[in-house]
């Protein structure tokens, strides 16, 4: 009978410690979780040690433009002024002085550089206008920064007319003020300004174009030259 009794009396007992145990192992990882998701989710809210959240950003400072070399304040050519005189190398390395030409009528052209679409165009146009330049004693005198060689497969490639003038450090550009900041694709670089001045026989500046249209660059010569007649 005792015997029986102390098996009826484990058999009771075993379930009801066991039942405890796993109360407190469910608790214990159930505690461990709660501690871990808290913080893991105060890692999450709280700043960064040595980071300001509130951190102001200065405003950035504009760097002063610099003003291109060629362009001086207050200066620039105007009508009635003695064109500045030059000697360059032209497309066959030969020197060429503007006062070569002195009694005649004389367009001094500057463009960004040879064989270019509308370099192209505004060169053909005048090519096609030779007849009538003739007829008005105009000479026409194309300035670029390219090498003579350059400027001799303009001529022989567009087969041209006239002479084109190698400026390759810009010294003459210069002098009459067709260098300067250009913009294009929205960057901002140094270049040669497409302009034209037109001289007469004194050597006297009778015109200046600061924007060219280079479709209709030749006409506009030919034009001016014809009412001054």
């Amino acid at each position: 009978m005792a015997k029986k009794a102390k098996k009826k009396m484990t058999k009771k007992k075993t379930p009801k410690a066991t039942k405890k145990v796993a109360k407190k192992v469910t608790k214990k990882v159930a505690h461990k979780g709660t501690k871990k998701v808290a913080q893991k989710s105060a890692k999450k809210v709280a700043p960064k040690k040595g980071k300001v959240t509130t951190k102001k950003v200065a405003p950035k400072k504009e760097a002063p433009k610099k003003e291109s070399a060629a362009v001086i304040k207050g200066e620039s050519l105007r009508i009635g002024d003695k064109a500045p005189v030059f000697t360059l190398k032209d497309q066959n390395g030969k020197d060429i002085s503007l006062s070569d030409f002195k009694g005649r009528n004389v367009v001094v052209y500057f463009y960004p550089r040879a064989m270019t679409p509308g370099c192209t165009v505004q060169a053909c146009g005048l090519r096609d206008s030779f007849a009538p330049l003739k007829e008005l004693d105009v000479v026409i005198l194309g300035i670029s920064a390219d090498t003579s060689k350059k400027l001799k497969q303009f001529e022989e490639k567009q087969e041209l007319n006239f002479i084109l003038l190698s400026d390759e450090d810009h010294k003459v550009t210069k002098s009459y003020h067709s260098w300067g900041l250009k913009k294009f694709m929205g960057r901002e670089f140094e270049g040669i300004l497409r302009q034209s001045f037109f001289i007469d026989r004194d050597g006297v500046i009778v015109n200046i174009l600061h924007k060219v249209d280079t479709g209709s660059h030749h006409q506009t010569v030919v034009d001016f030259f014809k009412n001054r007649k």
